[in-house]
């Protein structure tokens, strides 16, 4: 209790690199996960149409995937430099295969006898998708969206260590100082940061698939 004590003085105290560090962690992580859904989702989806793109694309995003996120980062700083852009950049690479993989499952696996009805009622190829694909695989697309807003909250504390800002530095400066208060309080701030969005996540989802039932 003691200690926890201090971790919260610690937030009190430091109050102004607290917010600052959260508000840059909130974009980063917001703005990689935009350009990660508007791409990933479109791409998900292109290669239910050219299946036999399909093992190729996922074969490349699992790779990119499997890169040790450090090392991914430190791939794009002689590329793009330090600061933001090879952050975002490493983020959007190491966040496609969750959501490509879900929306591509989620579109295969709707029902066949669905899918030949609609066309059956003279559904266009658009909107087969649209009216009925896209809302049956939206669970596997949303579980694939909150996989990567986790992923990227957490793995955005390494942007710190090439000059992008967020929470991970307050764990770097507790590092490098051996102050344990100060990691601990970072390390607090990344796992309720990513609970909230997790939570907020799983409000819309449940509202979307309220509206699609209606």
């Amino acid at each position: 209790m003691a200690f926890l004590a201090r971790v919260f003085l610690l937030l009190l105290e430091r109050r102004e690199l607290v917010l600052t560090s959260l508000f840059q962690h909130i974009y980063i992580s917001a703005v990689a996960c935009v350009l990660i859904g508007v791409v990933g989702i479109p791409l998900g989806v292109l290669i239910t149409r050219f299946r036999s793109w399909a093992s190729g694309v996922l074969a490349v995003t699992g790779v990119l995937y499997t890169i040790p996120a450090l090392a991914l980062f430190g791939f794009m700083i002689p590329l793009l430099g330090i600061g933001l852009k090879p952050t975002l950049f490493a983020l959007f690479i190491y966040g496609l295969l969750p959501l490509v993989r879900n929306t591509y499952v989620g579109i295969i696996n709707v029902d066949p006898g669905v899918v030949e009805a609609a066309r059956g009622m003279g559904s266009t190829e658009w909107q087969l998708l649209y009216r009925v694909q896209l809302p049956l695989a939206l669970p596997y697309i949303v579980a694939g969206l909150r996989t990567v807003v986790v992923m990227t909250i957490s793995v955005s504390t390494i942007a710190a260590f090439i000059g992008a800002g967020g929470l991970g530095v307050l764990i770097f400066r507790g590092i490098t100082s051996y102050y344990t208060e100060l990691i601990v309080a970072g390390s607090m701030l990344v796992a309720g940061l990513s609970v909230a969005a997790d939570m907020l996540l799983g409000v819309l989802e449940k509202r979307l698939l309220r509206r699609i039932q209606m």
